[in-house]
């Protein structure tokens, strides 16, 4: 059993260029929000189609768990980017040193980006020609809609606002990310990123020791580097956030290098990856006003309160 997880790409400082932290759009189309067909790729996560420099479409996928935009050998190639060095990239096995790529005039839902320096990759490890990542997507709404097999990139206003959204929980940004950080796990209180490129849900070892696992099986993951990591499966009786319950949820634990890299080394943290996202109707991390907002499908638990 394993899966392939593409949470948490973290470009950090090094001698090498530092990644740019917000890459600004250069041009926007004002009309209204563009919807962007998800294609689902062979790993069970979303795909869009993206321009570079008027190239393309190329199959990226969407990250909210990644700190950088990537882009494959390949694409780099065909696209002669020019280098910008070398960077240390965190991944959730192992940290590599990896050359880094300028890129410019990338188009993804009306919206144009310039000066993006990019990590490179190998397509194998990506599953898609690149990443979209968090430089590119802040300040803005990502809506995955499952029903209808979706994604929407935009202001929250022109996604419609809040109304429809049963869950909207409050989070705070930690290089980039929203962390929700009054998850309940079994009764552990536990921070929780949500991770559109992961394809399965995994904690960290302060975690597991809090509620002293047992496990029956392993997996095994293989990161963005092609590093992989072997890690012990156990199931959660309930996952609470805000005022939604998830049953029975699979996390494979991990002393990874990402945990560390975001300060949740030493206290319960987990990433929700896109298979357990899947249990929602709609999704909708919004960056600029750091909340998540969640649709539920008939039948799900929930119970009255605050959320």
């Amino acid at each position: 059993m394993g899966y392939l997880n593409t949470a948490a790409t973290i470009l950090l400082a090094s001698a090498a260029p530092a990644l740019a932290q917000d890459a600004a759009p250069l041009q926007a189309d004002p009309s209204a929000p563009e919807i962007v067909d998800g294609a689902t790729d062979r790993y069970d996560r979303m795909t869009v189609p993206v321009t570079i420099e008027g190239q393309g479409p190329f199959r990226f996928m969407i990250d909210t768990g990644a700190q950088a935009t990537v882009v494959t050998r390949g694409l780099r190639d065909r696209l002669a980017l020019p280098s910008l060095g070398r960077a240390t990239l965190v991944g959730m096995a192992a940290s590599r040193d990896v050359e880094v790529v300028q890129l410019d005039g990338l188009e993804f839902a009306a919206r144009v980006f310039d000066a993006i320096h990019a990590p490179l990759l190998e397509a194998q490890h990506i599953g898609a020609d690149g990443i979209l990542g968090l430089d590119s997507l802040q300040n803005l709404r990502v809506l995955i809609d499952f029903r209808a097999q979706s994604i929407a990139v935009d202001d929250a206003r022109d996604l419609g606002g809040n109304d429809g959204y049963e869950i909207i929980v409050r989070a705070r940004r930690k290089l980039g990310r929203l962390i929700i950080t009054d998850a309940l796990v079994d009764g552990v209180r536990t921070s929780v990123i949500i991770d559109t490129g992961a394809q399965g849900s995994m904690g960290n070892l302060a975690l597991q020791r809090r509620l002293r696992t047992r496990h029956a099986t392993e997996v095994t993951t293989t990161d963005v580097t092609g590093a992989t990591i072997t890690s012990p499966l156990g199931f959660a009786r309930t996952v609470e956030i805000g005022r939604m319950r998830l049953s029975g949820l699979g996390i494979a634990y991990s002393d990874a290098p990402a945990f560390a890299a975001l300060g949740l080394a030493h206290k319960p943290a987990m990433v929700l990856g896109i298979t357990d996202l899947r249990s929602f109707d709609r999704v909708a991390i919004d960056f600029a006003e750091r909340t998540v907002l969640f649709d539920l499908p008939p039948g799900s638990e929930r119970w009255p309160g605050q959320s």
